[in-house]
């Protein structure tokens, strides 16, 4: 017989169910249904349903086929008006389970019709999610004997026995069937010590523009808790019940109610520990759902069934937490260890995006784990994943209370995590990074202080040097200027230049004799103004030995007769000039001649300045 699809809708009065049967004979069909049992038969469809809540048989319920669409449409009226049937969406649940061949059952489940006392006893208590609990320690000698168990509920073992070759692109444990929950532990957080990379951290913690980025992105829960939050703060104000036909719920998709006819539908006996271990281990699967969610921006990629199995221990070391700090650290260490991004903000994102999920009732967590389902059947080894675990939580969170999941979402809300939680010192680990950050800024803020002052001085100087140059000019122009006045008043000077002018060519000599050059001779003239400007103008090295160089060349010993000599000193003071040569000594040789002395060159300008004798005159 084949299962059809159907799909359930409800109003405050009736229950509608609507069932896709395209190549049956609507001649030949049967509904039954009587209190919470529905079933329906038309060949080669047959559909059995236990119903969430309780209708009657009175006369108003209707029945339709469209015949275009092969959909067969059937109003039930509800036993209580106004009553809501929660969980219509959790189509897994809603089908009868399979019957045992066995002629007596081995173990028997309890249902509705004679419920035990333990299971009154799991609705009405209050558990605390804080407790410390402490694992079960086998002994060597045990774990030779019997294998490990893991999977949903610790329920499966001896899997990856005959699954050797694809173990290591699932999960990291070496050999899960030998190796015990506390021994998986201890080589989990021994990876996670040396897989942690510190210059990563660093790189994502001070260049954090992408993850910025990617904070940004809301996802579908964000709206869906935002409108039940608007939804309840309305039913408060008009003082309506949640239980109503006016509660909130998450619709799925057609894509995923058919994933959800496709499951097969079973209870699971777990004991108390087990069944806080499965919780415990939901909200590490859902942690690395919503950060994969979170750094794709919802567009999933080929990368996102490695990222949410690496980042859950429990999908990749088949951990059994014990209590919730646990699932916070483990979560918060391997996103700081594996994935591309690697920064705390995404970890209290993720923790965040958990809570709101678990506040919006198992719709909502039923929605993300199909999702997660789909990613690990189309990724090719991480389908071993879907049967360990992901196929049953999505089975089983159909049949959790939603309650369960209210006062779990609180105890996770009130669940603090910090970096010092996680073991890698973190904190000291940034404020050394910040400190050697703050020395580098520091030196480049000198050394840009220094290139912009360098540039500076040294236009300074060439302004300072082109300062003095324009003054030197300035002055010996007006110097130049002074000597033409005075001179141009002074006839006699100006007579005298004449002079000196016409024997520019021929040598000068003085009284005794002495041979100069005029181009390299410079007069001392009486003029004060002369002298002044004369000591204050500044020589540049360079033309000073070039000076002397000439000097070198231009004093000589030459002879004159006695005559031109006095001729020459004659003619100086005849003119009444200041100018003056200050007579030499002379030698006296054996045979009566006199000869002048030979003077020594010397680097620099020589000023000779001729005086003349009052006494003497």
């Amino acid at each position: 017989m084949i299962t059809p699809a159907f799909e359930l809708s409800q109003d405050p009065d009736f229950l509608t169910i609507a069932i896709n049967i395209p190549y049956a004979k609507v001649s030949e069909f049967d509904v039954y249904f009587e209190g919470k049992d529905f079933k329906f038969y038309a060949k080669p469809y047959f559909l059995r349903l236990t119903l969430p809540g309780r209708i009657v048989e009175d006369g108003r319920e209707k029945a339709s086929y469209n015949v275009d669409k092969g959909i067969f449409t059937v109003r039930l009226p509800k036993e209580t008006p106004g009553q809501y049937f929660d969980g219509l969406d959790m189509l897994t649940a809603l089908l009868a389970q399979k019957k045992s061949r066995s002629a007596k059952p081995l173990v028997e489940e309890i249902t509705d019709t004679g419920t035990s006392a333990e299971l009154a006893e799991e609705e009405e208590e209050e558990f605390d999610w804080e407790i410390e609990q402490t694992p079960c320690h086998e002994t060597a000698e045990s774990t030779l004997h019997l294998q490990c168990c893991y999977g949903f509920g610790n329920l499966k073992s001896g899997v990856f026995q005959r699954l050797q070759d694809e173990l290591s692109d699932v999960i990291d444990v070496k050999d899960p069937d030998l190796t015990p929950a506390d021994g998986r532990r201890q080589k989990r957080l021994e990876t996670e010590a040396t897989k942690f990379d510190p210059d990563h951290y660093l790189a994502d913690f001070f260049e954090d523009v992408v993850i910025q980025q990617v904070l940004k992105y809301k996802p579908w829960w964000v709206d869906a808790y935002a409108e039940k939050m608007a939804s309840e703060g309305r039913s408060h104000q008009e003082h309506v019940s949640q239980t109503t036909f006016a509660a909130f719920y998450i619709s799925l998709s057609e894509e995923e109610r058919e994933q959800l006819r496709k499951f097969t539908n079973k209870s699971y006996l777990l004991d108390k520990r087990t069944r806080h271990q499965v919780y415990f281990s939901l909200i590490d699967i859902l942690l690395a759902y919503c950060y994969e969610i979170c750094i794709t921006e919802g567009d999933k990629n080929v990368e996102s069934s490695w990222n949410i199995r690496k980042l859950s221990a429990t999908l990749c070391w088949l951990e059994s937490f014990t209590n919730i700090p646990e699932v916070l650290v483990s979560f918060g260490r391997r996103v700081l260890c594996y994935p591309l991004y690697r920064h705390f903000r995404l970890v209290t994102r993720a923790f965040s995006d958990t809570v709101m999920i678990l506040q919006l009732g198992k719709s909502a967590v039923l929605k993300c784990l199909l999702d997660i389902h789909k990613i690990f059947r189309e990724n090719d080894p991480a389908y071993i994943l879907n049967d360990l675990y992901v196929t049953d939580y999505c089975i089983w969170i159909q049949k959790t209370k939603s309650k369960k999941l209210a006062a779990l979402a609180e105890s996770l809300q009130k669940a603090n995590l910090t970096k010092a939680h996680l073991g890698f010192e973190l904190e000291e680990l940034e404020s050394a990074a910040l400190l050697v950050q703050e020395e580098e800024s520091e030196l480049k803020a000198v050394s840009a202080v220094s290139k912009q002052q360098l540039p500076s001085s040294e236009l300074e100087t060439s302004d300072s040097e082109e300062s003095s140059s324009t003054s030197s000019s300035e002055t010996e122009s007006s110097d130049s200027d002074e000597q033409e006045s005075s001179t141009s008043e002074d006839g006699k000077i100006n007579s005298l230049q004449g002079t000196l002018q016409e024997e520019r060519t021929a040598p000068l000599t003085d009284c005794n004799g002495l041979g100069r050059d005029t181009d390299t001779l410079t007069l001392d003239v009486s003029n004060e103004k002369s002298k002044a400007s004369l000591q204050s103008t500044s020589v540049p090295g360079k033309l000073i030995e070039e000076l002397g160089k000439k000097m070198q060349t231009a004093i000589r010993l030459s002879e004159q007769p006695e005559e031109l000599a006095t001729a020459s000193y004659t003619v100086l003071q005849g003119k009444g000039a200041n100018y003056a040569v200050e007579p030499q000594r002379l030698l006296e040789d054996p045979s009566g001649k006199e000869h002048f002395l030979e003077v020594s060159p010397k680097k620099n300008l020589l000023l000779f300045v001729g005086s003349t004798n009052e006494d003497e005159d």
